[in-house]
């Protein structure tokens, strides 16, 4: 249900081979119950809301339809066809379907082709599940001879291994998968396979295996044209096979190679049916004379595949071209523009949790921004080692899975074999002994029957147990990335914004006033680098006020935003407000909720005075209000984001209540109220 995707550099191309049945069919009852033809025909000229709309009546039908083979493969074809419509939801449940069905009919054949689906179902979200079903489905094809079907599921498995970083196993699957379809006529999936072959023996570092690899996918790509087959999806296959073998030139430090090569599949009708994969071909080429000292027009060409990336929103593949932009102007000696598009590239890699960009940018950034030398260096250690430390549990888990099914089965024929004996021997026993003994031979078969049941309960108890423990992790995990996004953006990046703001201003002056300005500044640095060695370290930890007064720390926020534009910022609160009594968990978020304002308020608002104002109700309610005379926005029209987000997600964290008000021409206002605990 897939092919292979361009594996070295982060552009991505998914290739899907689609049968198209050329023989009309019309949705008329057949002679096999009730059951519906699915009209092939009729459903590719649809549009995908249609389609799915057509997959849902076609499911709901069968609801009350008799388990023939008809509905199973009804069930099959839209868990199919619900797949490359990405509803990956209803795919599951239409091959789940099928696989219950399919094994009530001992229908073998189906119950492989449901654990492939189910499997394919799994592949990008439960890895280690998609290869469970990969396996089991393998091994039915094996018992029922069909060896194209095995080949593919070594395949998959394969695939997956690539995926998850191991690249020894994947090999071993590929050779396996490759020898079962050396007679295949699916020449798709010899391409795949082929490909992937190449890709995996790069990331092991056998270069010129690797190249054969690539060199029998193109041999593939051959016959698909003797075939007829689709002149564009063949002309994608051999754009994205050059670019794998001029990845493998570039590694080998033959630029030229992999010039001529690139340079003869970029063409206008490339740009114009496929502009994403003409973007690639074009900072690969870039790339290629860079390393090879051929600087002429580099510049351009980095910038034009960059423009169109992001003309059609494709971050991912600018992440790669900036990082490219870097390293050119790295060999131009042009450190102020290198260091701006890694500092860009290496922020978006961040947001997009894309760790090998991160590790690129980092690795660079070390070498040319001696001011955060060590910050870079330490966080790519960082980086590295959690990367190890995951591989490492990983690596064996996919032998294990098949390690752990053998013995599976192995205890199955044991205790089948063992069944069949006592079953003998209780017969024997019984034409002996008489009565007595069938008496003896029950209790016992009762005492087995019972610990068989014990040990069910307690396979099921563990297998429950481990469940809740893995969605505790992953909970977890998620909560911790959410923390330090958080964190870096409240507070790293709106310091880091007022200092530069703050440098920039005083940078131009020369007087004894704007050096200890500068000096104030630079200091600040210092503390920003002391603030995310702290949120490396805990993010919980309750540091952030350790030897400050919390409303001298508002006074001094506050009072350095005037002079940074033309707004005057005034601040003021009730008087004998004691904020020792006040716990830090609300100090924090509540100077990050006007950290955040001030920033969107300096950004967008053209504010000529703002009010920060903070009261006690009741003696237990705080009450925030940042009122500005600024342009206001449209409440319904503006996009909301990451800032408002942070402010709401710190709002609800306190149990609080927001408000904001705004009209175009009209001011903002921002009142956040929540209960505090003394």
């Amino acid at each position: 249900m897939k092919y292979i995707y361009k594996f070295y550099i982060p552009f991505i191309l998914l290739i899907i081979a689609v049968t198209v049945i050329l023989s009309e069919r019309k949705p008329l009852k057949t002679h096999a119950g009730n059951h519906f033809n699915f009209n092939e025909v009729y459903f590719r000229k649809i549009s995908n809301i249609e389609k799915e709309k057509y997959l849902d009546s076609i499911v709901t039908s069968l609801n009350n339809e008799s388990n023939d083979s008809v509905s199973r493969n009804l069930y099959l074809k839209a868990g199919e066809e619900y797949y490359y419509l990405n509803n990956i939801r209803k795919s599951f449940t239409s091959s789940e379907i099928a696989l219950k069905l399919s094994r009530e009919a001992k229908d073998s054949s189906r119950i492989a082709k449901s654990l492939y689906f189910i499997g394919d179902c799994y592949e990008n979200s439960q890895k280690d599940s998609a290869y469970y079903y990969y396996l089991q489905a393998q091994k039915i094809y094996t018992l029922i001879e069909d060896y194209e079907k095995v080949g593919r599921m070594h395949f998959n498995k394969a695939y997956v291994l690539f995926y998850d970083g191991n690249f020894v196993e994947c090999e071993v699957e590929l050779t396996k998968g490759l020898n079962y379809l050396k007679d295949s006529n699916d020449v798709k999936l010899l391409y795949s396979c082929n490909t992937l072959m190449g890709n995996c023996l790069e990331k092991l570092f056998m270069y010129e295996q690797a190249l054969k690899y690539h060199q029998y996918a193109l041999g593939n790509l051959k016959v698909m044209k003797r075939n007829n087959l689709d002149s564009d999806e063949v002309n994608n296959f051999n754009v994205s096979s050059v670019i794998n073998i001029c990845n493998l030139y570039d590694l080998k430090g033959e630029y030229s190679k992999s010039i001529k090569e690139l340079s003869a599949v970029l063409t206008e009708d490339l740009k114009k049916k496929w502009p994403r994969m003409y973007a690639s071909v074009l900072s690969n080429l870039a790339y290629s004379k860079m390393k090879n000292k051929e600087y002429k027009d580099v510049e351009f060409m980095f910038l034009e595949s960059l423009k169109i990336v992001d003309s059609l929103g494709y971050t991912s593949d600018a992440i790669y071209k900036k990082i490219y932009l870097g390293e050119f102007y790295l060999t131009q000696k042009d450190t102020l523009k290198s260091l701006k598009n890694l500092k860009e590239a290496y922020t978006t890699s961040v947001g997009m949790n894309y760790t090998n960009d991160i590790l690129k940018t980092l690795r660079l950034l070390t070498k040319i921004d001696n001011r955060k030398k060590i910050f870079y260096a330490n966080r790519y250690i960082d980086i590295s080692d959690s990367i190890n430390s995951i591989r490492s549990r990983i690596s064996n888990k996919y032998a294990r899975i098949e390690y752990e099914t053998i013995i599976v089965e192995n205890q199955n024929k044991v205790l089948t074999r063992k069944n069949f004996y006592i079953l003998i021997s209780s017969f024997v026993i019984f034409l002996i002994l008489s009565s007595i003994f069938v008496f003896v031979y029950l209790k016992y078969k009762n005492k087995e029957l019972r610990f068989v049941k014990q040990q069910q309960n307690d396979s099921d108890e563990i297998y429950q147990l481990l469940s809740e423990q893995n969605e505790i992790i992953n909970t977890a995990k998620e909560e911790e990335k959410n923390k330090i996004a958080r964190e870096l953006h409240d507070g790293v990046m709106n310091k880091l914004y007022g200092v530069r703001m703050n440098l920039g201003f005083f940078n131009t002056k020369f007087d004894d006033k704007s050096i200890e300005k500068r000096k104030e500044y630079i200091l600040e640095l210092q503390n920003i680098e002391r603030e995310i060695r702290t949120i490396s370290h805990d993010l919980s930890r309750d540091s952030f006020f350790e030897g400050s007064d919390f409303n001298t720390l508002l006074s001094n926020l506050i009072a350095n935003q005037n002079g940074l534009s033309r707004a005057k910022f005034n601040y003021s609160i009730e008087e004998n407000f004691d904020w020792e009594q006040v716990q830090n968990i609300y100090k924090i978020n509540l100077y990050r909720i006007i950290q955040e304002a001030l920033l969107n308020i300096h950004k967008y608002s053209k504010a000529l005075n703002v009010e920060v104002k903070i009261q006690l109700l009741e003696d237990k309610i705080l009450k925030l209000s940042i009122i500005d005379d600024g342009i206001g926005f449209d409440m319904n029209a503006a996009k909301k984001g990451i800032g408002l987000s942070n402010i709401k997600e710190r709002t609800n964290s306190l149990k609080g209540n927001l408000d904001i008000r705004s009209e175009a021409g009209k001011g903002t206002q921002i009142i956040v109220m929540f209960e505090i605990a003394r």
